[in-house]
């Protein structure tokens, strides 16, 4: 039985397509960091942190740190085969550092699943031949004109689900109703207000949505982190779902949620969970309380979206989830995995993510 020999951190300086913008961050470009796992017999398994101090609250730096320190200490020389022990030595290897965790994590799935010979999709519970998941695409925040342009250009590529970044600085209602007029009704629109309202300005926003006709499949996020007194009345004054992401990392957080009613959907992140195993629990327990999953990712790469996508393909795999992330890097820092065919994130080929090797452009 082949056990782990190595942790291994990669920082690939990666240029967006064009600007990312949300209601919390601006960003042009991605430092990818990567976690390789390497096993006794030489194979490598694959996982990816995303950091943001003003998100995960985490670093390159401290999540190197957190990786070459506790984490290692915590797997190394445990069986890659041997899930339950190493994905409890890592959620007790330290506090938060949930970016970290996840891909030590991923990695390691990603170890286990080629010794069990078959996909990472596959070891979490996949249906035979589901391959790929939907995926909508992101309107970064702009002018009206801006985002039908950039609108029009996914429909093209053959998106079917759009999700549009609000902010309570701009007039966003004029634009969602360009968007509607322009791609007409078949088009679902989805808002990810990243916490920017307060709950009373964010009823009015969703309720002169409604009246509008803009018809939006459901607006995520709209109010603080914490408020979940404030998102519950947002969600009970509105007609529209309300998907929860920020508010909630753990089953814990879903718990308050759904005590309070407080949303009618959840975005299950593995950069929020720690990895897959809590969000394999997440999910489970949001749809046994009757609220509805969506699989999300951060500004991440193919790296990342792979193991969330086989996550969807897993728990949801008719659903439109979010993860388009790969899509806004010039190209990826790994070569096979992941890959996109229009509105379809396309899991790897092979076993495990189907990662083959890096690509060259590694930082120190």
């Amino acid at each position: 039985m082949s056990t782990l020999a190595e942790l291994r951190v990669h920082r690939v300086p990666s240029p967006l397509v064009r600007p990312f913008v949300t209601a919390i961050r601006r960003a042009e470009h991605l430092d990818v960091l990567l976690v390789e796992a390497v096993d006794a017999d030489g194979r490598s398994g694959w996982g990816e942190a995303p950091t943001s101090w003003r998100v995960t609250g985490e670093s390159p730096e401290s999540v190197r740190a957190a990786v070459t320190g506790p984490l290692a200490e915590a797997v190394i020389g445990v069986p890659t085969a041997e899930r339950e022990r190493w994905s409890t030595a890592i959620a007790a290897a330290l506090i938060g550092n949930s970016a970290a965790r996840s891909a030590v994590e991923c990695a390691l799935t990603d170890l286990a699943a080629q010794t069990a010979g078959c996909r990472v999709a596959d070891l979490l519970g996949a249906a035979p031949g589901v391959d790929r998941v939907r995926t909508d695409m992101t309107l970064s925040a702009g002018s009206a004109e801006d985002l039908v342009a950039w609108a029009r250009g996914h429909v093209d590529d053959g998106f079917g689900c759009l999700k549009v970044k609000v902010s309570a600085n701009e007039a966003a209602l004029p634009a969602l109703v360009a968007l509607r007029a322009e791609l007409g009704p078949v088009m679902a629109l989805r808002v990810d207000a990243n916490q920017a309202f307060t709950p009373s300005a964010a009823i009015r926003f969703i309720r002169d949505a409604e009246d509008a006709g803009i018809d939006l499949e459901l607006v995520e996020q709209p109010v603080a982190a914490a408020d979940l007194d404030g998102l519950a009345l947002v969600t009970a004054a509105v007609d529209t779902p309300i998907l929860a992401d920020e508010s909630v990392w753990t089953t814990h957080d879903l718990r308050r949620v759904v005590r309070r009613r407080a949303a009618d959907l959840v975005n299950v992140k593995l950069a929020k969970t720690g990895g897959p195993t809590e969000a394999l629990r997440l999910a489970a327990e949001a749809v046994a309380n009757g609220v509805g999953v969506v699989v999300g990712c951060m500004m991440e790469s193919t790296v990342g979206v792979a193991s969330a996508a086989s996550l969807a393909a897993a728990i949801r795999p008719g659903a439109v989830h979010d993860l388009d992330a790969g899509l806004w890097l010039h190209d990826s820092p790994v070569a096979g995995g992941l890959r996109y065919a229009g509105e379809h994130a396309v899991l790897g080929d092979g076993l495990g993510l189907g990662i083959r090797a890096l690509s060259g452009r590694v930082a120190a």
